[in-house]
């Protein structure tokens, strides 16, 4: 096996364990994110305002999350 062989195996396993890392993680991320509507969704609200509210407050926590994703990332 050349150089190059080995190099390229290498490339294309790390590329597989990255992708079902990545892939592990987006299901993580979504398995979160259902359990929170879950959450919503079995609550008996009182009106629709208050459902609203809920809905509003989760969106707030998902903005949340994201702004501190980014400024990790430019960091």
């Amino acid at each position: 096996m050349t150089s190059m062989d080995s190099s390229s195996a290498f490339i294309k396993e790390y590329q597989e364990r990255f992708e079902k890392k990545l892939k592990e993680n987006e299901i993580d991320l979504l398995e979160h994110w259902k359990a929170q509507l879950d959450k919503i969704a079995s609550m008996r609200h009182d009106s629709i305002a208050s459902l609203q509210a809920q809905i509003t407050k989760m969106a707030e926590m998902m903005a949340t999350r994201i702004k501190v994703l980014k400024k990790d990332q430019h960091a």
